[in-house]
């Protein structure tokens, strides 16, 4: 018999695929009861063919294992997942599929599933920014060079049953947003109708579980934030506006896609003002220029305000981390962007811990060997700049538009 999945310390930060994939994978081999898997981004290449076996390992054990991926992100490996998973038992779900072109034209389709999850026997947690891709692969790009940043968490204790309630939701939702009319046609014709239907509403019931509900939120220690587009549309942007509002000495942050609301904005002027020093960690090599090109546009009025900016050219960024004074950490999936912000499920874990701060602070300065602060003479100013934040400005205006969000504050 395998053994129990063991507890990890109640944080600990993971660097790079190369440090969670392995994690991930030991705890699917120890796991007894269930393993909840949710990705924007899965793969075809080696890292994901081991983490696929991981699954039908533990599926072959009795495991319960459900996994739910986004349409849009890992459309290109959908057919080998399904492939891979058919007949093992694993229960694949895909949020807001593309599989017909008419669902391009769906309402809500710009609004992805963005969170990157994973639980195991409600005993560990793994939540971040990583996708289920190797670090030196981009899906644009190719074979890299040099690891891709970014950051993920292990989690224990009181959090977990908040993530496992948050991915059986998603699972739970995209599972019978598909296949809500075969389950009813097969209600209604089996001749044991009320022993489907308890287990429907079981199955159900056991999904449907949200953070608030299900278990309480731990006084100390690591949180989970969601961003939904139900209760929670502002819940990760509020944590940082607080955290930044408090902030007295000091605030890094690490983003690749950085074009924040005006509401956080104006927070980090007034953070500032007060004398606290802030150094942003933003993309150097460029995977989406349109998202650069937001970005750039605000580096002059946040230069102006003392905010120091640096570009991070030694590889892709894709971490999403800061930190704010001795104590405030936040690791997630959500940019600081209104995809993020306005549009996709999105989770961060957020924790007030000296030593997990302390962490962060040190992957944070050896990020910086491998970046560049922005010269004041790439910035320019007066009507050229001013002009330019305004049309980043409507065009962030019309994309939410177009996507159903809501932009009043950008």
């Amino acid at each position: 018999m395998n053994a129990a999945v063991e507890p990890v310390p109640a944080v600990r930060l993971l660097q790079g695929g190369r440090e969670l994939f392995p994690a991930l994978i030991d705890a699917m081999d120890r796991a007894h009861h269930d393993v909840w898997f949710a990705s924007y981004i899965v793969h075809t290449d080696a890292v994901s063919l081991g983490v696929v076996q991981a699954m039908r390992r533990a599926a072959k054990r009795g495991v319960r294992v459900r996994v739910v991926v986004d349409g849009f992100g890992s459309r290109h490996a959908l057919g080998w997942w399904q492939a891979q998973l058919k007949d093992t038992g694993v229960a694949l779900a895909v949020f807001r599929p593309l599989d017909r072109w008419w669902h391009w034209f769906q309402p809500g389709q710009l609004r992805r599933l963005h969170q990157k999850l994973c639980v195991v026997d409600a005993a560990v947690a793994f939540v971040g920014g990583i996708n289920l891709i190797d670090d030196h692969t981009d899906l644009s790009h190719g074979a890299l060079e040099r690891p891709r940043l970014d950051f993920a968490v292990a989690l224990e204790g009181e959090v977990v049953p908040t993530v496992s309630a948050v991915v059986r939701r998603v699972w739970l939702r995209a599972w019978l947003g598909r296949e809500w009319a075969d389950e009813l046609r097969g209600f209604l014709a089996s001749p044991q109708w009320s022993v489907r239907a308890r287990g429907w509403m079981t199955q159900w019931w056991q999904g449907q579980g949200r953070p608030d509900d299900r278990a309480p939120t731990p006084v100390t220690g690591p949180r989970l934030v969601v961003r939904d587009n139900l209760r929670h549309r502002h819940a990760i942007e509020r944590e940082y506006w607080s955290a930044i509002e408090q902030a007295q000495a000091r605030i890094e942050l690490i983003c690749p896609y950085f074009y924040p609301s005006a509401r956080l904005l104006r927070a980090l002027g007034r953070a500032a003002r007060r004398g606290v020093r802030i150094r942003l960690l933003l993309q150097g090599r460029v995977d989406y220029a349109v998202a650069a090109w937001a970005a750039q546009a605000l580096y002059g009025a946040l230069m102006a305000r003392g905010i120091e900016v640096y570009e991070y050219h030694e590889a892709f960024l894709h971490a999403k981390v800061a930190l704010v004074d001795q104590q405030w950490v936040t690791v997630g999936s959500s940019n600081l962007d209104p995809t993020s912000l306005l549009l996709n499920l999105e989770a961060n874990v957020v924790v007030r811990d000296a030593a997990v701060n302390h962490q962060v602070h040190e992957a944070f300065e050896r990020a910086l060997t491998g970046a560049q602060p922005v010269p004041a003479h790439r910035i320019g100013g007066g009507v050229g700049a001013w002009l330019r934040r305004a049309a980043v400005a409507w065009l962030a205006q019309v994309y939410l538009r177009l996507a159903g969000g809501r932009g009043s504050r950008y």
